[in-house]
Parts: C-alpha cells; sequence; structure tokens
C-alpha cells in the first residue's frame, strides 16, 4: 500500500495517508494501525488518513502502516516519505526539496507525467502548490500534488524535470533532476483530414564521400562507398563494404579479425552492408563485424549470422555474392510504447531512448531476418550525458506487446563515457531502465543484496506488498520461470510436451522455452511436476546447463574429487546430479548449506535461487 505523510503544522502530530492492500486474505479488514520510527507511537482506526500525535519538534519521522482481519495482522507496509514537525513558535521558511522525482511518457503524446513525493518540511506553513520545470525547454506545470502532467514536449529531444514546493514565504530550491524521457522524431502527421494524393518519394542524396573509412583490426582502410538517404523523415546512412578489399585485408589479418564500421553523424539509421559470401569468409576465419554509431555498437560474430541458413531459406541455387546481407542500429520508425509487467514491482523509468538492432539479407524481392543467434552476441548503448549510470539497473527488450524482458546487462565506463553493455540471443528494440527495488523483508537477511539485484533486473519477483519471503521452498515452475528471465532468453510458444504442464498456466511457456534450450527434463513418465517444490540437486543440473549457453569464462575453483569429497553427504547425491554438481560447485555458482553439508535432497529456497543466478551471470561477464 501507498503510505504517505504530512506534518500538522504548528502541532506534534502528522496525518498519514494510505491504499487499501490489494487482497484482504479472504476475510474483511477490520482496523488499520499506523506506527511512528522512531518512537513506535501508534495510531488506529477503520481508514485512510489517520493521525499520529505525540511527535517530537524537529524530529524526522516516517510511518508504516498494518492491515489487520480476523485472521491476523499484515506485515507492515513500506515506510511513508519523512516529514519534521515544527513548533508552532519556529520561524517561517520556504519548504524543503520535493524528493523522488520520476517522469514517464504519456503514450502516443507529447506529454510526460511527473511523481515525486512532499518534502519534509512544509517550513512551517502549508505548501500551497507544486511546479515543474522542463529541462530542456523551461516548459512548466503546476498543480496541488502529484502527479503533474507537462504538455508541449517536442519530439526528438530527451527531457528531466524538476521539482519546487511553494508555501506563503516562497518556493523552494529545485529538487534533484528526474530521469530522462525521451519523445521519438516520427513523420509528420497533425492529424487533420486531407484528399488522398500520391505519396511523396523519399529523397535520396550521396554524400561527396568517394570512400567509406572503415577500420581492420584497428587499422584504417579505406574499404567501402557510403550513401545517404532521407526516408520517411530518417537520415539512413549505408556503408557498403568492398568484397575485393575486405577479403584482400582478412587474408593479411588471419583468424579472429575484427571489422569496424564507425559513423557518428547522428544519422537515424546506420546500416554496414556485405555481401553473402563476404559473411562465409568472414565465418571461415571467425571474424567480427562491428557497427559504431554516437548512439550505440553492435558487435556482431559473423558465424552467428549463419549464412548457409540464409541461403537454405532463398535457394541452395542461388550464388552467395548475391544476397546483400545488413546489420542496422536504427532510432525506431514508429514511437515505441511499453506497458510494466503485471507481476512487476516498484517503479519503472525508461532512461535511454530506444534502439532497433536488426540484421537481415535481401535477395530481390525476399527479406530474411535474422532475429535469434546461437550464443549472446553484444549491443553497448551510450548512456546520454545528465543521466546518473547509478541510477540504471538494466537493459530491457521492448516487447511487441510493450512488455519489457530483461537481458544481462552491465555499465562500463570506455574513454570517459558510460555505456550500458547488453548481451542478448535475440534481435529486437533495446531500451535502459531505472528500476530500483528493496525488499523490506530482506533487510537483514544474508542474501539481501542478491535478491535487490535479481528484483531490480526484474529476474525475480515478489509476494506483494514490498514483501520476498525469501526464506519459502521454490517450485519446479518458478525456478524455471526465474532462470528464463535471467538469461534473457525470448519466451517461445513451442509446447514442452509435458502431460501435466497446461498450455493456458503461467508458467507453460517459460518451461516451454526451458525445454526447447535443453535446460529441464521431465520425469521418466512424461511430466514435469511443476508444482512440486524443486531440490537443490534438481537445481543445480538446470545451473549446470545453463553455464553452456552463458559460456562461463570463470575459472574452476578446484578439481571434481575435491569438491564432492568435502562434503559429509556428497553419498547422498543422486548419480545423474553428480556431473552438474560438480560444474557449480567449481565454478563457485553454489556452495554448501554449511562447511560439511551439501543438502542435495533439501528444497532449495527463493534467496538462494535468486543468488545462484546472478552468480551465473557474474561469473560469465554479463552484469
Amino acid at each position: 500500500m501507498g503510505v504517505t505523510a504530512v506534518a500538522v503544522n504548528g502541532q506534534s502530530q502528522a496525518t498519514v495517508s494510505f491504499t487499501a492492500p490489494i487482497s484482504n486474505g479472504g476475510s474483511p479488514i477490520t482496523g488499520y494501525t499506523v506506527t511512528s520510527s522512531p518512537g513506535g507511537l501508534r495510531s488506529s482506526g477503520t481508514g485512510s488518513p489517520l493521525t499520529v500525535t505525540g511527535l517530537t519538534y524537529g524530529t524526522a519521522y516516517t510511518f508504516t502502516v498494518v492491515a489487520t482481519n480476523e485472521v491476523g495482522s499484515s506485515a507492515a507496509s513500506t515506510p511513508s516519505n519523512s516529514v519534521i514537525p515544527t513548533s508552532p513558535n519556529a520561524p517561517v521558511t520556504v519548504p524543503g526539496v520535493p524528493m523522488g522525482v520520476t517522469a514517464v511518457l504519456v503514450n502516443g503524446q507529447s506529454q510526460a507525467t511527473v511523481s515525486f513525493t512532499a518534502p519534509a518540511s512544509s517550513g512551517g506553513s502549508p505548501i500551497t502548490g507544486y511546479t515543474v520545470t522542463s529541462s530542456p525547454g523551461g516548459l512548466t506545470a503546476s498543480g496541488t500534488g502529484s502527479p503533474i502532467t507537462v504538455t508541449g514536449l517536442t519530439k526528438g529531444i530527451s527531457y528531466t524535470f524538476t521539482v519546487i514546493a511553494t508555501n506563503s514565504v516562497g518556493s523552494s530550491n529545485p529538487s534533484e533532476a528526474s530521469n530522462a524521457v525521451w519523445l521519438r522524431a516520427s513523420s509528420n502527421n497533425n492529424g487533420s483530414s486531407s484528399t488522398p494524393t500520391q505519396p511523396t518519394p523519399p529523397t535520396t542524396s550521396e554524400s561527396d564521400t568517394t570512400g567509406a573509412t572503415v577500420l581492420v583490426n584497428g587499422k584504417l582502410e579505406n574499404a567501402g562507398t557510403v550513401k545517404v538517404t532521407n526516408v520517411n523523415s530518417q537520415t539512413v546512412t549505408t556503408i557498403a563494404i568492398d568484397q575485393n578489399k575486405l577479403e584482400d585485408k582478412l587474408a593479411k589479418e588471419g583468424q579472429f579479425a575484427v571489422v569496424t564500421i564507425s559513423v557518428d553523424t547522428g544519422s537515424d539509421v546506420v546500416i554496414g552492408e556485405l555481401n553473402g559470401q563476404m559473411v562465409s569468409k568472414m565465418e571461415l576465419q571467425q571474424a567480427v563485424l562491428e557497427i559504431k554509431t554516437d548512439k550505440a555498437s553492435f558487435h556482431m560474430p559473423a558465424q552467428q549470422i549463419n549464412i548457409q541458413s540464409i541461403l537454405d531459406q532463398v535457394g541452395k541455387s542461388v550464388a552467395l555474392q548475391d544476397i546483400k546481407v545488413q546489420i542496422e542500429i536504427a532510432v525506431p520508425r514508429t514511437p515505441v510504447q511499453w506497458v510494466p509487467n503485471e507481476s512487476t514491482e516498484g517503479t519503472i523509468a525508461i532512461v535511454v531512448p530506444p534502439l532497433d538492432f536488426t540484421v537481415r539479407a535481401l535477395y530481390k524481392d525476399s527479406t530474411i531476418e535474422v532475429t535469434e543467434f546461437k550464443a549472446y552476441v553484444e549491443r553497448t548503448i551510450a548512456i546520454p550525458d545528465g543521466v546518473d549510470p547509478n541510477k540504471i539497473t538494466t537493459g530491457v527488450v521492448i516487447e511487441t506487446d510493450g512488455t519489457l524482458r530483461h537481458v544481462p546487462t552491465k555499465i562500463v565506463l570506455l574513454d570517459g563515457k558510460y555505456y550500458a553493455k547488453v548481451n542478448s540471443l535475440t534481435n529486437s528494440i533495446y531500451s535502459v531502465v531505472w528500476h530500483p527495488l528493496d525488499f523490506k523483508d530482506v533487510e537483514l537477511h544474508w542474501a539481501k543484496k542478491s535478491v535487490n539485484d535479481m528484483g531490480s533486473r526484474m529476474v525475480i519477483n515478489g509476494i506483494g506488498h514490498g514483501s520476498f519471503n525469501p526464506d519459502q521452498d521454490i517450485t519446479r515452475a518458478e525456478f524455471a520461470a526465474i532462470l528464463i528471465r535471467g538469461l534473457g532468453l525470448k519466451l517461445k510458444a513451442e509446447a514442452s510436451g509435458f502431460s501435466d504442464v497446461d498450455p493456458k498456466s503461467w508458467f507453460a511457456s517459460a518451461i516451454g522455452t526451458a525445454f526447447t534450450y535443453n535446460l529441464i527434463n521431465g520425469f521418466e513418465d512424461g511430466t514435469f511436476r511443476p508444482n512440486d517444490k524443486i531440490t537443490r540437486e534438481q537445481a543445480m543440473t538446470i545451473m549446470a546447463r545453463a553455464m553452456t549457453i552463458t559460456k562461463i569464462e570463470a575459472k574452476p575453483l578446484q578439481n571434481t574429487g575435491q569438491v564432492l569429497n568435502s562434503f559429509t553427504d556428497s553419498g547422498t547425491i543422486s548419480n545423474w546430479a553428480e556431473s552438474g554438481i560438480s560444474d557449480c560447485l567449481k565454478f563457485g555458482l553454489v556452495s554448501g548449506r554449511n562447511n560439511t553439508e551439501l543438502a542435495p535432497k533439501a528444497f532449495i529456497t527463493r534467496a538462494e535461487v535468486a543468488v545462484i543466478v546472478q552468480r551465473l551471470l557474474q561469473k560469465s561477464d554479463l552484469i
């Protein structure tokens, strides 16, 4: 429940407002109790708001709320904002600074909704209003509380927002800036009706550059041509690489060459273009094609393009040099809309404008998109100036239905600029989000950091009301779903074939995806038993299979014999689980329940799962 507090000016009390919980537990709620911190002062009643009295002037307080029904009381809510009651004799000043400012674009409109919490102090005089100001542009909007909507945003510009509070004395200092939001520029359409006309063909203009500069292993080469066009109000820069020049350079450089196309002209769309014969040659030499722009880079091993699969689709009689292969980084051609996932807790803010990464093959009138890869492909997304790199939790794929999918991401500093390094097995539209999450019931738990990190990355979900229940055992279906989210795998519609997995169940697609990637097996009777609790040895076996996807690079800590023999209960490990458990122990993904016991037959807890998934991604250098 959302809890807010306001100090009553000149009195030693505060008014605490809150919303009812999502669930009443199957029994009517009979009352609520508000508790202060510090002091433990309480106030009870049947609904919001409630007033807590007896506060000490000049002391900062927060408040929590519990709901009660005939069964008992709920867990305490997340604490409210902080308030400081002021003495009636205290001098009246301007308010404190509003806090927790976040901005979200209103889909399809040139406006943003800005949310914030009230200042800790009203200055001794009631706050009469708030003003939100955009940067750049200085657009303003006012209101008496949160949220406030700012209109008139210009497409193609990244905005942040600050908030000031005003009372009878004057206005506060501006708050810290919000996250950045960005409204993509699109083709001109004022919404008015008109007589249909023949569409105007896109204007095309070739640049004066006679050749494109390409880097092969960092060495400048004039090995291509540049064409700049304007398509539907987007600037498109295409660099076509010369086959003879490239093959000559590859022959000199040998295996593992990196071919880099760099464009920093601010183009909306950048395309690197080769033919199929060039891609085939690069595959044989295990070369990499890298596209770099001022917004992002795309690190594409030629083997991941899989030119043979493309040839099979267009016809084996087609000459490879007649197939065009394009690798593209683009500002999406139409506005990207997204919606928070139903199970995701907390506030999500898109902090980097979305970018579309595409690999396609062209032959005559046929277009074949390469949407999936057999290994993780790296993209780096530039963090815009003014965006705090500490306020980024993960990269995401924005799916066609607007939902967000976590992809393994870490923030890196390269040549004085911050980037989000994103690894994924698919092509799609990518962005970067700020989604801070702290589960209240892990505050003193040994797995606190891992649980909150995986929650912020949208890999694990809470149980509601800001709680995680870390020591609860986890089911086989829940484990499969968490691992799929952790790896950033796109859910597949294919059925798993297990007789007890209902295609309409919430976990069907996760289990089907895990089965497709050879992460899970069922039982001999054809079942998966999704609602059974999963044992530690079952979980470790699955994690070992996941290591083959992430290509874990950490060095083994010790050999197999030393690993298993160090536990007194190693004899209870099932034969089929020995290899997987050994791998997980060798690479430091798991440890024993204590120094002497592995507990392979014990059920694994939610906290333990958060820890081992985080370790897998960390030791695979993905986060």
